[in-house]
């Protein structure tokens, strides 16, 4: 059974970039989806970008022209570049794998993204 587990959290200030990395502990090459959700206290959680196996992404509106994921299946990595920052970015952020028909579904365990000056 693949397990995820994100990294690159940390505090950054508004307008700051942060790159989170979701490391596979085996091949990524076959789950037909990956993404990245988010979650804060009193919030549900929610789907921040989604990339297909192909290579099709998908962004929220929210976060349009500021994230950029990625995939690499050579180290069965995946990422979420984000740059310009906002105080609303904050938020636990979660990497996900599934599959088409959504009968496999993994989650990682979290990192943790605090901006704020």
């Amino acid at each position: 059974q693949v397990h995820l587990v994100e990294s690159g959290g940390g505090l950054v200030q508004p307008g700051g970039s942060l790159r989170l990395s979701c490391a596979a502990s085996r091949s990524i090459f076959s789950i037909y989806v990956m993404g990245w959700y988010r979650q804060t206290p009193g919030k549900e959680r929610e789907l921040v970008a989604t990339i297909l196996s192909g290579g099709i992404t998908n962004y929220a509106d929210s976060v349009k022209g500021r994230f950029t994921i990625s995939r690499d299946n050579a180290k069965n990595t995946m990422y979420l570049q984000m740059n310009s920052l906002k105080a609303e970015d904050t938020a636990v952020y979660y990497c996900r794998g599934g599959s088409w028909s959504g009968d496999f579904e993994v989650w990682g365990q979290g990192t943790l993204v605090t901006v704020s000056s």
